[in-house]
């Protein structure tokens, strides 16, 4: 081997060497990681939760503990509005994908293709154990794609309290504003159904005094549309209307 081989092979060699080595520096930082993410995956999700319970100022940093001690999961047939025993680590987003234990969406602008036989809800409780707030998963279309969000109501079953939208892909400034807390006020003893049926608007110019209708978003008319039709969708008779409707949590 001349000595220009010889350079040139060793030259390859540390290549390798240090390629070698990053990979399996970079392979080993993010598997250490991995714990480290979805700790505060879990977190922020609580955190979004305590938001619509209206506990989350309460918490005062102590997201883990607060949510522990004042908020029940549980596991809702939505076909029947019963609770059901699920895994701890069920995912309803992850069953929709799966044939078996999900139903197609049928006549419906909500979307999304299929929907889990099994949801989430949240029960929040005060002191004595009664539950004073129900936070109910919710997602549908946007303008650009799926809004995630999270439901509270009042344990009548049709007062809403809060709507926290926590992941979204809006216009900032205008479909963007599902997140602005002035927006989110409006939300609060708004009613849902009437003689019913879900009543609950999203529109233009409401009059003062109406309980069933929220102001749309200006200049972001698919967003708001978006939005009534999430809200029409998990309200209703294939969403959590059974659910509400029964009213389980007061048994």
């Amino acid at each position: 081997m001349s000595a220009k081989q010889e350079s040139f092979a060793k030259t390859v060699g540390i290549v390798v060497a240090v390629c070698l080595v990053c990979s399996i520096v970079v392979s080993g930082a993010a598997v250490g990681l991995r714990s480290l993410q979805q700790t505060n995956a879990a977190l922020d999700k609580q955190s979004n939760i305590l938001h619509a319970a209206g506990l989350l100022e309460q918490a005062k940093g102590d997201i883990a503990g607060t949510y522990e001690s004042m908020i029940e999961r549980r596991f809702v047939d939505l076909s029947t509005g019963e609770y059901v025993d699920m895994p701890a680590d069920y995912d309803m987003y992850k069953a929709a994908k799966v044939t078996e234990k999900s139903i197609a969406v049928e006549n419906s602008n909500v979307g999304f293709q299929r929907r889990a036989d099994v949801a989430s809800v949240y029960l929040v409780k005060d002191e004595s154990g009664t539950v004073t707030r129900i936070v109910l998963p919710v997602h549908g279309s946007g303008l650009w794609n799926l809004m995630y969000g999270f439901l509270a109501i009042d344990n009548d079953g049709n007062t809403i309290r809060e709507l926290i939208y926590y992941d979204q892909q809006e216009t900032p400034g205008l479909g963007g504003e599902v997140q602005n807390p002035d927006w989110q006020a409006k939300w609060d003893g708004k009613k849902i159904y009437k003689d019913g049926d879900v009543a609950i608007a999203v529109k233009k110019n409401v009059a003062a005094g109406n309980e069933y209708a929220v102001d749309a978003l200006s200049g972001a008319t698919l967003t708001s549309n978006g939005v009534q039709n999430t809200l029409d969708y998990w309200l209703g008779e294939n969403g959590f209307g059974p659910y509400l409707n029964k009213q389980p949590w007061k048994s």
